[in-house]
């Protein structure tokens, strides 16, 4: 048997998922690597390993959604944004958005909420110096079975209301939930608000996935790089690109309760049209 002829061979099921371990990857050099979809000056770049490897031109980027953290999380710096500095790790972040995360050397609160970073006017302007931040693991819909990457939405992303073509990820989810799919039966398309002055995208549903995309779709969500995509860790942050010039500010408005009382707003009603017919509108 030649050298190469055990992987030539038909892989097995059972290792098709299966990612090399921490031991494996010290004895190869390989350390693994990191896969994002950043939406940094309202354009998709496919950041790999922290370096910015394609810009694309296009306003839209049709997508899977294969995973998601469970619940929002919350990120703070204590030092402003400053272009000539590498990019580093939040000196606070949460998971869940209730508590800090163990790792965080600089806890600024035993609890998110009670946090006085967590109080509107705490950032710039009005905003909080607490961010939300969604995490998702997500595949490109013409390679389903192919890398997959994290994508970090800020609130003007998550929150808010809007109609059946422009929703805010959490409307949308909502939206495709109460139409009783999951996320990973179809392909979702992000779209950049051209009316926004920050980087801010819109979703809607495409089309259903075959039953043969579906099932890749449900594996590639179960996988470990999935899993991690969407967590908060040291080792996901990101160096800035040298080469393109800085962002500006984002002052972000969010849409969900703060820490001190406020009147309520009477909530709108989320769009009820057939998810079926909307698509078949739209194909």
């Amino acid at each position: 048997m030649s050298e190469m002829t055990l992987f030539n061979q038909n892989l097995p099921e059972y290792l098709k998922d299966v990612e090399l371990d921490a031991v494996t990857k010290a004895l190869a050099g390989n350390g693994g690597s990191s896969k994002r979809i950043s939406l940094r000056g309202s354009k998709f770049r496919m950041v790999v390993n922290g370096e910015e490897i394609v810009t694309s031109k296009n306003e839209e980027m049709n997508i899977v959604i294969v995973n998601a953290a469970k619940h929002i999380s919350r990120q703070f710096y204590a030092k402003a944004y400053n272009a000539s500095e590498e990019a580093t790790a939040p000196d606070c972040w949460s998971n869940d958005g209730v508590t800090p995360d163990a790792s965080a050397k600089e806890a600024q609160h035993h609890n998110c909420v009670e946090c006085p970073q967590n109080i509107k006017g705490s950032g710039q302007s009005e905003s909080r110096a607490c961010r939300y931040r969604r995490k998702l693991a997500v595949v490109l819909a013409d390679d389903v079975g192919g890398d997959i990457y994290q994508l970090e939405l800020a609130s003007k992303s998550i929150f808010g209301k809007g109609e059946l073509n422009t929703m805010p990820f959490e409307q949308f989810a909502k939206y495709v939930g109460s139409q009783g799919y999951n996320l990973n039966t179809l392909v979702t398309e992000m779209r950049f608000d051209e009316k926004s002055d920050v980087a801010k995208v819109y979703f809607r549903p495409v089309k259903f996935l075959s039953k043969e995309e579906w099932e890749v779709a449900k594996r590639q969500g179960e996988t470990p790089i999935a899993k991690r995509a969407v967590e908060t860790t040291v080792a996901q942050t990101d160096s800035k690109p040298k080469a393109i010039a800085a962002p500006k500010v984002e002052v972000e408005q969010e849409e969900i309760a703060e820490p001190k009382k406020r009147e309520d707003k009477k909530a709108q009603p989320a769009p009820k049209a057939d998810l079926k017919a909307v698509m078949k509108d739209w194909t």
